[in-house]
């Protein structure tokens, strides 16, 4: 159900100047991170859960935490 709500509005899907450097610097990844993230989300296997003001996109040993509201890419982390 919460998968669905993102997908329906990936296009909302974004993030700061700021969460660009953290993104990347805690995935240590070097491609752009909002379309990194949203290729992520859309992965069949990828599992996403609500709590608060917050989902919560789980794949591939990564969390992706999205604010519910204004769909902004908070961070992102390694498990």
């Amino acid at each position: 159900m919460h998968k669905k709500v993102l997908l329906e509005n990936v296009d909302k899907i974004h993030t700061t100047e700021m969460g660009v450097g953290r993104i990347q610097r805690n995935l240590e990844i070097s491609e752009e991170p909002v379309e990194y993230c949203i290729s992520k989300l859309k992965k069949e296997d990828s599992k996403v859960i609500k709590e608060g003001k917050n989902y919560y996109v789980t794949v591939d040993e990564c969390r992706i935490t999205i604010n519910s509201s204004s769909f902004t890419i908070i961070t992102a982390h390694k498990i």
